[in-house]
């Protein structure tokens, strides 16, 4: 289970926050799971990009055990741990159910499967300094799974002398129907209380093309409907949060190109700034697309040839000088200091709820 578990969100103590407020949700509301409906599917997702067998469940239904009487010491009865423990049961053979149809949607699909499926590094390109590009086509030179704007892929890694088996998901950054995926991944580097990120690095530094990675098919509950809707769609994001929003952005252009588009970018400054170049030329060729560069820490140059609209953060003062109006759907990404900021923003414009879409690249957490 350690080879399933991202060990760094283990180490911070995020996953298992993650893990015991998704139990403790399915066991409040387990005569009616109906109302946790949007959770459990995003969690299928995941258990489904990773390869989630049932065999496993057990595994970490002990563990759980195991946490809650270390947690609780003698408030633990032996009826507590027993209702526990048969909740458990009831959640996971839920899962297992739900996960096993999913499996078969996805392999039945027209270019889907099921497992592992070796893919090629065909193209790896520079978007930053920090963030690269890979585009991916299969080994097997056979049709790929179509996708939503949104959703993401997951990669397996066997690294020579490591431990674990690492697996990590990454959005997808480009519309579907091409005949490759595109990942976009930003290099994470050590802080001062933070190593540098292992696989970031190790995709950067080692990954070269005609390198093959193990990719499971695509998944995810974030993403831009299909539906042909014309209403505006605000996309905005923060870092590297931008990658599903380029494969929304690119999808709008390609499946309703006449759609309002307001596109917000944060980042520090135009070195770390990602897809400028295609952005520019998006808004050059559609007058119907908006885009507003905000940057944390420009430099010098930055300020000089003027190549961003605001400095410092995104605040809820400026929202209101470039949105004409609280309508339309809401897209954001980002680290979650950044999404709470955004989500308040716009709950304070008076977004409806149902109009605001987010993404967590970290254990999900809700806003």
């Amino acid at each position: 289970m350690r080879s399933v578990f991202n060990m760094t969100h283990q180490a911070t103590g995020n996953q298992p926050k993650a893990l015991a407020n998704a139990v403790y949700a399915a066991a409040a509301h387990i005569e009616n799971l109906s109302t946790l409906v949007t959770a459990l599917e995003r969690i299928e997702y995941k258990h489904r990009a990773l390869q989630v067998v049932p065999e496993q469940y057990p595994i970490v239904g002990a563990n759980l055990l195991g946490a809650i009487k270390e947690v609780l010491g003698d408030a633990a009865t032996e009826d507590i741990l027993n209702a526990w423990g048969e909740a458990y049961g009831v959640i996971a053979d839920i899962f297992i159910r739900m996960e096993n149809d999913m499996y078969i949607s996805t392999e039945s699909a027209p270019g889907g499967w099921r497992g592992w499926r070796e893919f090629i590094v065909d193209r790896k390109e520079k978007e930053s300094e920090i963030i690269t590009s890979f585009y991916l086509k299969p080994k097997d030179q056979k049709l790929i799974a179509d996708y939503l704007a949104g959703q993401y892929l997951t990669f397996k890694f066997d690294i020579p002398g490591a431990e674990y088996t690492y697996m990590r998901h990454y959005s997808i950054s480009d519309c579907a129907g091409k005949g490759y995926y595109r990942i976009s991944v930003k290099r994470e580097d050590a802080t001062d209380s933070i190593p540098a990120g292992i696989i970031s690095n190790y995709l950067h530094q080692k990954i070269s093309v005609g390198d093959s990675l193990q990719i499971s098919a695509p998944a995810g509950d974030f993403y831009l409907p299909n539906t042909g809707s014309s209403e505006p769609v605000i996309l905005i994001s923060g870092g590297i949060g931008i990658t599903p929003l380029m494969a929304m952005l690119n999808s709008i252009l390609k499946i309703t190109p006449n759609r309002q588009v307001v596109f917000i970018q944060a980042t520090q400054n135009s070195n770390t700034q990602a897809f400028r170049e295609h952005l520019q030329s998006v808004v050059n060729e559609h007058s119907q697309v908006s885009w507003y560069k905000v940057y944390s820490q420009p430099t010098e140059e930055d300020r000089k040839m003027k190549r961003f609209d605001k400095e410092g953060r995104i605040t809820l003062e400026w929202l209101k000088t470039v949105l004409k109006s609280n309508e339309g759907d809401y897209y954001f990404c980002g680290v979650p200091d950044f999404m709470k900021a955004i989500n308040q923003a716009l709950t304070d414009l008076g977004v409806p709820a149902e109009k605001i879409h987010y993404e967590f690249f970290e254990s999900f957490q809700p806003l």
